[in-house]
């Protein structure tokens, strides 16, 4: 018999319309009439999302202002500005809506606002995060990355490069999920981000640190992904498709918290080192060149992820799952040398992604890194 540890999730609200839920969900950790910061996807604006975020807490009396300076992927100087807003309202909570970038600049927030420091202390743990942190109502309007449910945040340091902070601390209080919020994803948004949940359930079911109880978030995660992905890239509108998908990115989420990510992870972090090739889509593109040769550290593992997916094959039912997506394979055109892949597995071998390179199934020794490096470059 397995022992394990499974952590705590925060409270989840799901369905669609369950965006109204956000003020009285505010009060009950700020209390009534406190200032609100709201971190925001600038794309939610032009979709009226995050006014309708805004209005919802004026109307349950809160001072919300809206922080929606973020440029991609989470950058100091934008984790440092929001910061420095929240502290000059004095803001009581802080809510994050958006995909995983809005809500993992949510979570430093959150904590740089209490502490008073850079999130630049914060990178890899290098200083402990406050236990005070603001209270944190995360609402992901994509289903991707699960940071709605987890522990982690990532983001690029004053050199530039990926790195995250974790702890309890920084975990969201509560994770609400309206489906109708995903609706206006456009569809290689919506596949891309749909893979790397799809990568995360995988990795959390298939890695060195995987256990029973876990297996029952991680596998779910990926039945409901694979069920699901085509048919909420050809008919957006389909609800039940985009509830689903969300169910599985925050399972999934829920998956990683406990047991972590693996070597298309480290690839990924690592190819953001090097050109600004977008989260999601490395994630999966990093699974797809790689997703055979690790199985062969866990084949009963991947058995299982076979028929969590309704296939008899883990590594050919992706492959086609991935291809069926539409998104693009090759990593040609996005900045990177692809003459030369030993700067692709010199990234991964650094000691930012080591903890990933230890979880994968079967360990890429210094040798096998340039191989794999290789198989991501040549994907076509």
């Amino acid at each position: 018999m397995q022992s394990f540890t499974l952590s705590r999730p925060p409270e989840i609200i799901f369905g669609a319309g369950k965006l109204s839920e956000l003020g009285g969900k505010v009060a009950q950790y700020a209390g009534q009439g406190a200032a609100v910061l709201v971190v925001a996807d600038p794309m939610l604006a032009t979709l009226g999302i995050t006014e309708r975020a805004q209005k919802i807490l004026a109307d349950a009396g809160f001072n919300a202002q809206v922080f929606d300076g973020l440029k991609g992927e989470p950058k100091l100087a934008d984790i440092d500005a929001a910061t420095k807003l929240a502290r000059a309202m004095d803001a009581k909570a802080i809510v994050g809506i958006g995909g995983g970038s809005a809500l993992d600049m949510a979570k430093l927030v959150a904590a740089c606002a209490a502490s008073g420091l850079s999130a630049q202390a914060y990178q890899l743990c290098e200083t402990p995060l406050p236990k005070n942190v603001l209270p944190l109502i995360a609402v992901p309007t994509t289903a991707g990355t699960g940071s709605e449910v987890t522990r982690t945040a990532v983001f690029a340091n004053a050199a530039k490069m990926k790195v995250w902070a974790w702890g309890e601390e920084i975990k969201p209080r509560v994770a609400i999920l309206d489906p109708e919020l995903t609706v206006a994803v456009p569809p290689q948004v919506t596949a891309a981000t749909g893979l790397d949940a799809l990568v995360h359930a995988i990795e959390a079911a298939t890695n060195r640190h995987r256990t029973d109880g876990n297996d029952l978030y991680a596998l779910k995660a990926i039945s409901l992904i694979s069920e699901n992905l085509e048919k909420a890239i050809n008919n957006p509108s389909d609800l039940e498709a985009r509830g689903y998908m969300l169910l599985g990115s925050c399972y999934a989420g829920i998956a990683i918290d406990n047991c972590g990510t693996a070597l298309a992870h480290n690839i990924s972090h690592a190819l953001a080192d090097l050109a600004p090739v977008p989260h999601g889509r490395a994630t999966g593109l990093a699974m797809l060149a790689t997703m055979e040769w690790v199985s062969l550290g866990n084949a009963g593992a991947f058995a299982r992820v076979a028929t969590a997916m309704g296939a008899g094959d883990a590594v050919k039912a992706y492959e086609k799952l991935v291809r069926a997506t539409g998104v693009k394979i090759s990593l040609e055109g996005d900045g990177l040398d692809l003459a030369r892949p030993e700067l692709l597995a010199e990234h991964m071998a650094s000691p930012a992604n080591a903890s990933m390179r230890k979880s994968t199934a079967r360990y890429p020794e210094d040798g096998e890194l340039l191989e794999l490096a290789r198989a991501v470059y040549a994907l076509r």
